[in-house]
């Protein structure tokens, strides 16, 4: 078995696959991994036969904590994705060394599931959007901020704004303080979602299949005909492609 690891600002997520099927995942918080409580919920998740590990990661300072884990509880050296892996994409970002590994691998699994030309939309801490054209070639992307990362800033920000949980508002037009803020974060976030697909399918020139990913993609996806598809694992089944294709057992 394989074990796929997912190292974001927020969350490590793990997912455990049985050959090409994923067939079990769970995640802890990234800024207490290795609590007494998290402890608990890896070994439980840890709790199979892995004999084989991968990880990607946006967090280089928890990276050795990590591989130490992997290793101790699994004897396991886990395999880390770097910039220049080859998988068969023209990456234009310069340096190529700043491009996170999360979108690389993203990028990559999006044209291998979905086809080329695509767009791959991730909804999370920061929400991201990248350009695969139909030769293959990364033309890069966005960054902007997330939904939980503007609602944060908001709250700290204002003397009287409070900190929201996002979910699906009452309606576009707010009748009070925190479904005005639910409607700004949510509708706001889905019509530059709309206006950043759009300007992005004219830069390339071509008509992007547009695949979303990422906490927050079913909620955005959801309220727009812009994205295509939704996949919550698209990273998982990408890295386990990338395994099975570089490190081959």
């Amino acid at each position: 078995m394989l074990l796929a690891a997912d190292i974001g600002n927020s969350n490590i997520k793990f997912g455990v696959f049985d050959g090409d099927s994923l067939v079990s995942k769970f995640s802890v918080p990234t800024g207490s991994f290795l609590s007494a409580n998290n402890l608990d919920t890896l070994k439980i998740g840890l709790d199979q036969s892995i004999d084989q590990a991968i990880a990607c990661s946006v967090v280089p300072d928890v990276d050795p904590l990590v591989r130490e884990f992997i290793s101790s509880k699994l004897g396991l050296d886990v395999r880390f994705v770097t910039n220049d892996i080859a998988l068969g994409l023209d990456v234009r970002y310069d340096p190529l060394s700043s491009a996170g590994t999360d979108r690389l691998v993203n990028s990559f699994s999006a044209a291998e599931r979905y086809g080329v030309p695509c767009i791959v939309c991730s909804f999370g801490t920061a929400t991201t959007f990248d350009v695969v054209d139909s030769k293959r070639t990364l033309l890069g992307g966005v960054i902007t901020a997330g939904m939980e990362t503007t609602a944060k800033s908001l709250h700290l920000n204002t003397a009287k704004l409070p900190e929201v949980e996002i979910k699906q508002p009452e309606g576009v037009i707010g009748t009070n303080t925190v479904d005005a803020i639910r409607s700004g974060l949510v509708y706001g976030h889905v019509a530059m979602a709309e206006g950043m697909i759009t300007r992005l399918k004219k830069a390339a020139g071509e008509d992007c299949n547009v695949v979303a990913t990422g906490g927050f993609a079913k909620l955005i996806a959801e309220n727009t005909d812009a994205i295509n598809t939704v996949d919550a694992d698209l990273l998982f089944e990408g890295l386990a492609l990338i395994h099975r294709r570089i490190y081959p057992a």
